[in-house]
Order: C-alpha cells, then structure tokens, then sequence
C-alpha cells in the first residue's frame, strides 16, 4: 500500500515575515539607522572643508603672481606660501582615514603652515601701498577672505556631525546597536584648536 507524504504547512516563512514586520519598525524607531546616518553626515562635511581648502589653494597661484609684480623682493615670503601651498595640496585624506588620529593631526598641521605663510604674506604686503591699491590683488585679497569664512563654517559644520556621530557610538541604545549590527564602527577625529592660532604673525619691518 503506498503512504501518502503530507507536506507540512509552510508556517515557518510565515511566521518570520510576520516577525521581520513586527521587527523593522521596532528597530527604526530604536535608531538602527543612526549611525550609518550620521556617519554619511560626517563624512558629506568632511568633502566640504575639503572642497574649501582646494578654493583656497586654486586662489594662491594667481595672488602670488600678483604680488611678485610689486614686491618681487619678498622672496622668502613668497616661496614659503608655495612650499606650504605644495605641501597642503599633497598631504590629502579620504572618508575612510576620518577615524585616524594621525592622518587628521598631519592634514591639519599642513593646512595651518599654509594659513600662516598666508597671514605673513598679506602682513607683509602693507609695505606696498600700490600693490595693497591694485584692482586684482584687492579682488584675490576678497576672495581669500570669503574662502577663509567657509572654511571655518565646513570646519564647524564637520565637528558637530563627528560629535552627533561619537556621541551616538557611545550612549545607549547607540552603543548596543552598534556592538550587534556596526561592530566595525569607530569614532571619528575632529579639528583641535592649533596653538599659537589666534596669535597673529609679527613682521619687523626694520623700523
């Protein structure tokens, strides 16, 4: 006589598309979107305090060719700002470099030594009254002020979206959600405050 072969009832599927229902608003509105959340905040900042730096780096050739056309004396002004100018253009960091210590230390300290050669060049200019009064020089001078503003705003905008970021890494529910689904998760590293920054350059000019 031959058996007949019942097949189970499909329960199981079921049941785990009913649980996966339940589940996902449970866990949405426990936050488990977060952290990849802010971490693409963070990271979408981070692409414009690069994008201002560069604004500002494509400005310095065309101001150092201005000034040298009055003050090509000032050499070693000069050639500092393109040293500094080379360096910050090659030291670069990606998204992915954002959780380095090192790698944000070493972009930033670039980025300072050209802000200094910077401020000791325009400082030196004030010995040049026809250069201080040249149309081109005092549109470079105006579009280097404006790019130094959104600099510090991207700065800004970027250290409060690495705070949200750290901050949901180590509070609760944060920091559970991140241990079970975003083990490979790290904090992120901010801009310090540079010593010796809100010191302006001194020039002797020999008087």
């Amino acid at each position: 006589m031959q058996s007949l072969t019942v097949e189970p009832p499909r329960i199981r599927p079921i049941v785990t598309a009913l649980f996966l229902l339940i589940l996902a608003p449970l866990l949405s509105a426990c936050g488990i979107n977060a952290i990849p959340t802010y971490e693409e905040q963070a990271k979408a900042t981070w692409a414009q305090v690069e994008n201002q730096y560069q604004r500002r780096a494509d400005l310095i050739p065309n101001l150092i060719e201005t000034v040298k056309g009055f003050a090509a004396q000032e050499r070693d002004v000069l050639t500092a700002v393109v040293e500094a100018r080379a360096k910050a253009t090659q030291t670069q960091i990606n998204a992915d470099q954002l959780t380095d210590p090192a790698a944000i230390q070493k972009f930033q300290a670039a980025q300072d030594q050209l802000s200094g050669a910077l401020s000791r060049l325009l400082v030196t200019v004030e010995r040049y009254p026809d250069l201080k009064s040249n149309q081109n020089f005092l549109a470079l001078q105006s579009q280097l002020e404006g790019t130094e503003n959104r600099i510090s705003v991207a700065r800004r905008d970027y250290i409060d979206a690495v705070r949200v970021y750290n901050t949901e890494l180590k509070t609760i529910p944060g920091r559970w959600i991140a241990a079970l689904f975003y083990p490979e998760a790290e904090e992120m590293q901010a801009f310090t405050a540079t010593a010796g920054a809100e010191t302006p350059p001194r020039v002797d000019f020999g008087q």
